[in-house]
């Protein structure tokens, strides 16, 4: 409920504008970082994944995805990091989805990793490229059984008349592919890699006086930081 001049009208603790949190006093200094943004992206994802375990992240790998399409209308999504390397970071996804139209149309992709528990988050900015189909088939094979049926059952972003209509399909799979039978790759399913070009690592300070350090690609393929005012 609210008020005709915009305020919230009801229990302060409510209140998104109300809400606050001090953030931690320990920093990121630019002697602690690794030469290159991925090894220090490994550095912070061990830590998140081992705070996981202890139940203070969720999902570490849980990234945001942000795409554009050829007119720069934005939309963002929820997606699962299944790689990374020196070459960018991995997600699989069904190629005719509205990430993957977006990405046929524009290149450019905004990864953001939210490490609320920590008080970090790493953004990164690049272009996303389709993998190659023997690496796809390698990361499906990896898949559990309902999830590779999922794939084929879900014709993923497009609108179904039903959730009846969604569970007939997957169920005729599971008849089709019972468990122990190998499911074959879908054709219109597979993943991306995100080449970075800039990959930000943001560490919550006390009094919003927050420390952001940036890579930057340069041409001849090394990387240079910069701190970024919070």
């Amino acid at each position: 409920m609210r008020q005709d001049d915009g305020v919230t009208d009801h229990d302060p603790v409510l209140d998104p504008a109300l809400m606050r949190k001090q953030y931690r006093a320990e920093g990121l200094d630019e002697t602690e970082l690794a030469d290159h943004p991925m090894e220090q992206f490994a550095r912070w994802f061990e830590q998140s994944a081992r705070a996981a375990l202890q139940g203070a992240v969720y999902e570490p790998n849980a990234m945001v995805v942000s795409t554009a399409d050829a007119e720069g209308r934005p939309s963002s999504r929820t997606v699962l990091l299944k790689r990374y390397d020196e070459q960018g970071f991995v997600f699989f996804t069904n190629y005719e989805s509205r990430k993957a139209r977006d990405l046929a149309e524009n290149a450019y992709v905004s990864l953001l990793f939210p490490w609320h528990a920590l008080a970090r988050q790493v953004i990164v900015s690049g272009v996303a490229r389709r993998t190659g189909r023997d690496e796809t088939a390698a990361y499906f094979r990896t898949r559990p059984h309902g999830s590779q049926l999922g794939a084929w059952a879900s014709a993923q972003s497009s609108v179904i008349s039903s959730r009846d209509e969604l569970d007939a399909g997957y169920a005729e799979l599971a008849a089709r592919y019972p468990e122990g039978e190998q499911v074959p790759v879908p054709p219109n399913w597979g993943g991306f890699r995100v080449t970075p070009q800039t990959v930000e690592f943001w560490q919550g300070r006390e009094n919003r006086l927050h420390d952001r350090l940036r890579y930057v690609a340069e041409a001849d393929g090394g990387w240079r930081v910069e701190r970024l005012s919070p």
